[in-house]
């Protein structure tokens, strides 16, 4: 079959490209009619059986007539050969052809390949990166559904940077603008971390019938990092810190328990390499938004080694969550990958298939990049739709997990170039028997054109609700953001989510999370402090939406510490009363600071680390008491953590009461005039009676109704409580400008109905009704 016309003029293109070098630069090898002989490690070879082409990876059981053995099988549908590369423990290689091609996929059966074994692919083919075609047999590839990696992706080399040899070009060529088209010919199998074979478990970790399986109503969501939240924990071992096992303790589960959470949505725990700009100036990943191993738990985090134990040791770690009642959501990075742009090093994905797995622009040499780092996963591919859906399985089925918090998921959606909401990967998940049925949540942006999708996810996601954030940041920093607009996030985001049956729990409602300012720096910090990344602090979002309340940082002064932790009060009291799913960062129940950095992603320091020995202090002491009261006032009345929209009706036809109402200070309902005005001091009344929430056998759930007042002014204001029907007098519960609120006080006197009462500056009040005659 003839060459199409572009492969001839990108041939003819390049051909020019390397004449106007004057020198004659040779891409590699001239193509060899037929792959070359294997090269023989000493000793007689291991044999090669066909095997077969599903499943995909590296599965290790018995052959043909029980021998015992691995199957290896890669997708590598444009390559003209693919080698198995297989190390012993000196790091010798052997290399054997895959002999067999089905549907694209090279497979072969080896036996006496054992779980342990190290391993890696070569794949041969065209070099063309004018069209696409990045074919480099010198280098080694990490298997795309490897459950375990052996090694450390942040090694250097001499040159202080990632060792040169990972790069499939010629990272180091004079002509930089054409660097990316040489093809370099060193091996970096000696530099590059390898692939090992799992024996995969006999059975799913956990049953469905013995998952927490928390309702998304009752979901409170807590983000952490598998790492900073455990490296300075007391009573963790110091073995253990940092580590799986680490966040198994029972002193860290406990302190969950105590909070009252019931789900950790873990920061990326799969395989990921740390980027050459961090590893240039001696920093690291710690977030982990970088992946290179769908399938295998980031080897690091292992207490017990990296040749498969990791794997172990993550399923333990699930189980204690498990047993504790704690669901486990990992936060996935599948809109791209750790090989970055046309000048990243080719360490899996691109040395396989290129063009198969990533968006290519309109010049095939080019990447399209709708993530900011380089590259963008065709997840609109079949094959690279496969390797993410298999992937996702896999950690539901055989690691246990609960559901997943997608990064960037617009990029996913993006089939033509803009993004879809009836994209095959929402598709893919929406059929799945497995992936329907577990908690999906959607960052609902990436930073293409019209990546930004809030709102706009399909039934069965939730998503992260920016909206919520600035709104709630705007509020209680008196940027007067409009009645309306804190109407909609106070009751559930209807604006966003009210539509093709979705709930309030579609909203994940947040004040912070690990982007950004910490809840501590928030109400300390005027403006980002990132100089200690590196990048003379313009990293990082400028649209903190933060207040210092008179003093840049930490202040001595008493009246600034003490506003500021009425602040920190308002904040949690509004995230965790509000209808939508609540989450909750890590550290923030207890005055973790990172010093107003508010992009902390490389600093895997103190300046990440939860802070342990904060909660010895009564001030984040009585945080933390009041983040656990909060979470079980939310369980407790069903008032407070509404499973459908209110509707401003009563629940039931001829119910005494509407779901909720909204009313002025001086205690009369809200007109539309009113939602017109700036927003400063704002009351709702959710009515526990007419709740639409019923148990499992279709009763009713009822409880008790609250008002909630919010008032972001300077000076007290005076309210009058609203009287008959809604209640006949309120017993207050909460009054944030009280220190040690929900932690030991006596009860407040009862207030009669009709009455004004005084609220006090920056404050929130929850005042329960009191029955009516």
């Amino acid at each position: 079959m003839a060459r199409a016309p572009e492969h001839d003029a990108a041939r003819a293109r390049q051909r020019d490209r390397r004449a106007g070098r004057g020198a004659a630069a040779p891409s590699g090898p001239p193509r060899a009619a037929a792959p070359p002989a294997p090269r023989a490690a000493p000793g007689e070879a291991p044999r090669v059986w066909p095997g077969s082409p599903d499943p995909l990876g590296a599965r290790y059981g018995t052959g043909p007539d029980g021998v015992e053995g691995t199957g290896f099988a890669v997708w590598a549908g444009e390559a003209e050969g693919v080698e198995l590369c297989l190390f012993d423990e000196a790091g010798a290689e052997t290399r054997l052809w895959l002999p067999e091609c089905t549907d694209g996929v090279r497979h072969g059966f080896v036996p006496g390949i054992r779980p342990g074994q190290a391993y890696g692919f070569r794949a041969h083919g065209r070099w063309d990166p004018w069209t696409g075609a990045r074919f480099n047999p010198a280098k080694l590839l990490l298997d795309p559904r490897a459950r375990a990696v052996d090694g450390d992706f942040a090694a250097t080399g001499p040159d202080g940077l990632p060792p040169a040899s990972w790069y499939g070009h010629a990272r180091d060529w004079p002509d930089r603008e054409v660097a990316d088209t040489v093809r370099d010919n060193r091996d970096s199998a000696p530099d590059l971390p390898r692939s090992i074979v799992v024996a995969d478990p006999a059975d799913p970790l956990v049953p469905d019938a013995e998952r927490p399986g928390t309702a998304w109503a009752d979901t409170v969501l807590y983000e952490l990092h598998v790492r900073g939240f455990t490296m300075r924990h007391p009573d963790v071992p110091e073995a253990l810190r940092g580590t799986y096992a680490g966040l198994a303790h029972p002193a860290v589960i406990e302190h969950l328990t105590g909070l009252g959470v019931t789900a950790v949505e873990l920061l990326p725990v799969q395989q990921f390499a740390h980027e050459e700009h961090l590893v240039r100036r001696g920093l690291r990943n710690l977030w982990g938004y970088n992946t290179i191993g769908f399938f295998a738990p980031h080897a690091a985090y292992c207490s017990s080694g990296s040749r498969g134990e990791q794997v172990t040791e993550f399923r333990r770690m699930v189980r204690a969550l498990h047993a504790a009642g704690l669901e486990v959501i990992l936060d996935v990075v599948y809109n791209h990958t750790a090989e970055g742009g046309e000048c990243g090093p080719t360490l899996s994905l691109r040395g396989l298939g290129n063009r198969a797995y990533y968006h290519l622009g309109d010049d095939r040499r080019r990447y399209d990049d709708h993530t900011g780092c380089g590259n963008t996963l065709d997840a609109g591919n079949p094959v690279a739709l496969r390797l993410i859906t298999d992937s996702l399985r896999y950690w539901v089925e055989r690691m246990g997990v609960d559901g997943f918090r997608f990064d960037l998921a617009s990029a996913l959606t993006r089939t033509g170039g803009e993004p879809d909401m009836a994209a095959p990967f929402l598709a893919a998940l929406a059929q799945d028997p497995v992936l329907r049925r577990v908690k999906l949540i959607a960052e609902p942006w990436d930073t293409g054109p019209d990546g930004y999708r809030a709102g706009a996810f399909p039934p069965g996601w939730s998503e992260w609700n920016d909206r919520f954030r600035d709104t709630v940041r705007d509020f209680w920093r008196g940027a007067r953001p409009g009645l309306a607009d804190v109407g909609y996030r106070l009751s559930g985001s209807s604006d966003l989510y009210d539509w093709g049956g979705r709930r309030p729990a579609a909203s994940v409602n947040f004040v912070t999370a690990h982007d950004g300012f910490t809840l501590r720096d928030l109400v300390s910090y005027d403006h980002k402090h990132n100089e200690a990344n590196g990048e003379d602090n313009r990293d990082g979002t400028d649209d903190n939406r933060s207040w210092n309340h008179g003093a840049e940082g930490e202040s001595d002064d008493p009246a600034i510490t003490a506003l500021r932790t009425r602040q920190i009060r308002n904040l949690l009291a509004t995230l965790l009363l509000a209808p939508g799913t609540p989450m909750l960062v890590a550290g923030d129940e207890m005055g973790r600071t990172q010093g107003g950095n508010n992009n902390a992603y490389c600093q895997d320091d103190a300046t990440s680390w939860v802070d342990w020995s904060l909660l010895a202090q009564p001030r984040w002491r009585g945080v933390r008491d009041l983040t656990a009261r909060l979470i079980a006032l939310r369980r407790e009345h069903p008032a407070l953590r509404a499973d459908a929209f209110f509707t401003g009706l009563p629940a039931d036809p001829g119910g005494a009461l509407r779901d909720l109402a909204w009313f002025t200070p001086d205690g009369r309902e809200m007109t539309d005039e009113d939602w017109a005005a700036p927003a400063g001091t704002l009351a709702v009344f959710l009515s526990g009676a007419d709740v639409a929430r019923h148990d499992a056998r279709g009763r009713r759930l009822t409880g008790a109704g609250f008002l909630l007042v919010l008032h972001a002014g300077e000076t007290a204001t005076g309210f009058t409580l609203p009287g008959p029907p809604w209640a006949a007098g309120y017993e207050p519960v909460l009054d944030t400008s009280r220190e040690f609120t929900l932690a030991g006080d006596a009860p407040a006197d009862p207030l009669p109905a009709g009455e004004e009462t005084t609220v006090p500056p920056r404050s929130l009040l929850l005042l329960r009704a009191a029955p009516r005659a």
